[in-house]
């Protein structure tokens, strides 16, 4: 299928891309500033219950974040397969497995609203407890999101290794690509290891990597020419 129509599969991760970052975003930045206050189970608790449609918001634009990374990984690897296959699904395990970390951390968010839904289940505990609970549940979320990172990161620096490789796509957005993953990567392992020197900023190198890769997508797409030749270099090799 891809062998017909290389650039509209250009122009879709593009349009993933774009949903994903912006869905994320919203749960992440705007839903999460607004409902979540650092070190205040009480504060937050109660912002929860008062805001309960916003919660619930934040939690389908993470669905809609995991579904677009589940295509992406798909078209991704059939975009990218022709420079080296093994590497590229080496990259397909590594995002999948990302995938499913990051909606099983998404349990713990959502159990948050269940904790303090006033639930028959939870009248043994005391309000503070029931505070409490949610907090901790938020927190697990926050980690297994952080566990999240490290698979997606790796995807990531795989993904910019093939995208600087190909030479139908920029090298330099395989090199940004490549940095904001092992950026994901040492966040990652700075929130187990040491959580209070997890700096946020080794976020933004991947997120602008990825906006910039989804935007050339969008605006230039892939080399036609260069994607053929390596496509039937791709073709000659499995015939070997």
């Amino acid at each position: 299928m891809i062998k017909n129509s290389p650039q509209s599969y250009a122009r879709l991760t593009g349009v993933l891309l774009i949903i994903s970052i912006l869905a994320g975003g919203f749960g992440e930045i705007f839903v999460g500033s607004h409902l979540i206050v650092p070190g205040d189970a009480i504060a937050t608790a109660n912002n929860i219950t008062n805001s309960g449609f916003l919660f619930r918001l934040g939690f389908a634009s993470y669905l809609v974040e995991a579904i677009c990374d589940v295509i992406l990984v798909w078209v991704m690897y059939l975009l990218l397969k022709a420079v080296n296959k093994e590497i590229a699904f080496l990259s397909v395990l590594f995002g999948i497995v990302a995938t499913v970390t990051f909606a099983f951390a998404e349990l713990f968010y959502f159990a948050a609203l269940l904790i303090l839904d006033n639930a028959d289940y939870m009248k043994t505990f005391s309000l503070n407890q029931v505070n409490s609970l949610a907090f901790l549940s938020l927190r697990l979320y926050g980690y297994g999101g952080g566990i999240f990172m490290a698979f997606y990161g790796l995807a990531s620096i795989l993904r910019g290794y093939l995208i600087l490789k190909s030479g139908y796509l920029p090298k330099f957005l395989g090199i940004l690509i490549v940095i904001g993953g092992a950026c994901f990567v040492i966040r990652n392992f700075a929130l187990v290891l040491t959580p209070t020197h997890a700096p946020d900023f080794l976020l933004l190198p991947l997120m602008l990597g990825m906006l910039a890769f989804s935007i050339w997508l969008l605006g230039k797409g892939i080399n036609i020419v260069k994607w053929k030749e390596s496509q039937s270099r791709y073709e000659a090799q499995k015939f070997r």
